[in-house]
């Protein structure tokens, strides 16, 4: 990245920090610094691809996120406006990675995404798996009131976005309706090998979990 970009980059970060720095969900300022991290990781490994628009999308990329803001339409226009004041050229292509690359959004039918939007995909979906998609797991359930667990209550196995986000379910459901089904929705060579190892430590992790609910160690 040139000197410009790196300054607008410093920008888009106080965009994020001014949105997302008192969040109590797992959305805070330290996911979105993993998630850049990850994204830049994977870029390394990638052919081709714009390092700058990736950086950009992923300090954003929750920003417009709909379960994080009461009025999802007026944070899109606030950022819309931003992004044409710092940089025009890139808000287009910044706004098609971040308003197709979530999870609920892909429910049903796979959303089209530029490369660079696909290792910004990766570097999200990274951070929901492994040791800390654990404990944000368990810190966003805690959050919206989720039970840890409940085995009258099942994970679902079809789900649109409206069902995904407003019908009850568990934090370890969580797992089975979304985790674990991340490391085959990977885009990227990088993100599956990243996921995969992830994904192990998560299975291990419910393993230990169900011996323990049950009694048995």
């Amino acid at each position: 990245m040139n000197s410009t970009q790196i300054e607008n980059c410093q920008k888009f970060y106080a965009i994020a920090q001014s949105r997302l720095a008192g969040d109590t969900s797992g959305h805070s300022l330290d996911h979105v610094l993993r998630v850049v991290n990850n994204a830049v990781l994977i870029a390394r490994d990638e052919a081709i691809c714009d390092l700058y628009l990736i950086v950009a999308a992923a300090l954003l990329h929750d920003v417009i996120d709909d379960k994080l803001t009461a009025n999802p339409k007026r944070e899109h226009d606030r950022l819309a406006e931003a992004l044409e004041a710092i940089d025009p050229a890139v808000k287009e292509p910044v706004f098609a990675i971040i308003d197709h690359l979530s999870f609920s959004k892909n429910l049903g039918r796979s959303q089209k995404l530029s490369k660079e939007g696909q290792i910004v995909q990766d570097a999200d979906r990274l951070d929901a798996i492994g040791a800390i998609g654990i404990a944000r797991t368990f810190y966003y359930g805690g959050h919206v009131g989720n039970a840890m667990y409940d085995p009258k209550l099942p994970p679902r196995s079809q789900m649109d976005a409206l069902s995904y986000r407003k019908e009850r379910s568990t934090v370890i459901n969580h797992f089975y309706e979304k985790l674990l089904l991340l490391e085959k929705k990977m885009n990227t060579e990088t993100g599956r090998r990243l996921a995969r190892h992830r994904t192990a430590f998560m299975e291990e992790y419910l393993q230990e979990f169900f011996a323990e609910y049950n009694g048995q160690r």
